[in-house]
């Protein structure tokens, strides 16, 4: 009987090609998604759907898009961008870091100013900052945050952004805002409205929908990144995230889908 010797490097490649072949399914069945705080619940719930109708798991990381955009510069290893802006995605396209053409608007979003304090008046051209039981007013960053720059938009047509300097708490993003008002950290919040769609049964106290000629559109845009090019499930998550059903959903979530 005939005995054949197979060489240690022989076999060391054999399997270094199956594990390499195992590591790179494994990755097309994973998609990692960067995207703006407003948008996070949203998505998760959108990921599940996705998962359940592909298999493929959605990797979510949530941030600011500020934040999100210096990391996707830095190399972080995100496939998609939903931001909450148009700005980062159009640097990202322009700077070879997006894939040119891949970029839409999933949403517009729409700005709200809450309180948990039923008896503050928010409806009358903001003259509730002027109230006796004011103290303070949360927004996001506005360097990092559109949600925030729309609201520093808003405070300073309407003329208040100066005098209401020394009473303004600054979120980090628009998630940690909505908890300075939650908290009571704060007395009021300009807050993303489907933040208060996606809360309205466990809050109380006191809301109204910002104009929206009242600040720059907050319109939301997604960009497939450089890293995901030739990758199938990307693609194939965008154009879910397009289609009529899910864009009708993202609408029920308190967003707009035309400016």
């Amino acid at each position: 009987m005939k005995r054949f010797k197979i060489q240690s490097g022989v076999v060391s490649g054999v399997f270094l090609a199956f594990f390499l072949l195992y590591v790179s399914d494994a990755l097309a069945k994973e998609l990692r998604v960067a995207v703006a705080s407003n948008f996070l619940m949203p998505l998760k719930e959108l990921s599940r759907q996705f998962k359940e109708s592909t298999g493929i798991k959605v990797v979510v990381i949530s941030g600011s898009t500020g934040k999100l955009y210096a990391q996707i510069k830095q190399g972080a290893p995100f496939d998609i961008l939903l931001a909450a802006d148009s700005i980062r995605p159009e640097l990202l396209e322009k700077e070879g870091m997006g894939v040119p053409g891949s970029r839409f608007t999933y949403a517009v979003g729409r700005l709200a100013l809450w309180s948990v304090d039923s008896t503050l008046p928010l409806k009358n051209n903001l003259q509730v900052l002027n109230h006796k039981n004011f103290r303070y007013l949360a927004i996001a960053n506005p360097k990092t945050a559109p949600y925030g720059k729309a609201a520093e938009q808003v405070l300073r047509n309407k003329g208040f952004w100066e005098q209401i300097q020394n009473r303004l708490v600054r979120g980090e993003n628009i998630s940690q805002t909505f908890q300075f008002v939650m908290t009571g950290n704060a007395d009021i919040g300009f807050i993303a409205l489907s933040q208060l769609r996606r809360h309205q049964k466990q809050i109380s106290g006191n809301s109204w929908t910002v104009p929206a000629d009242w600040h720059d559109p907050i319109q939301q845009q997604g960009i497939l990144l450089k890293r995901a090019k030739t990758n199938k499930a990307a693609r194939q998550f965008l154009n879910f995230i397009k289609s009529n059903r899910i864009q009708k959903q993202i609408e029920s979530y308190g967003y707009s889908l035309k400016l």
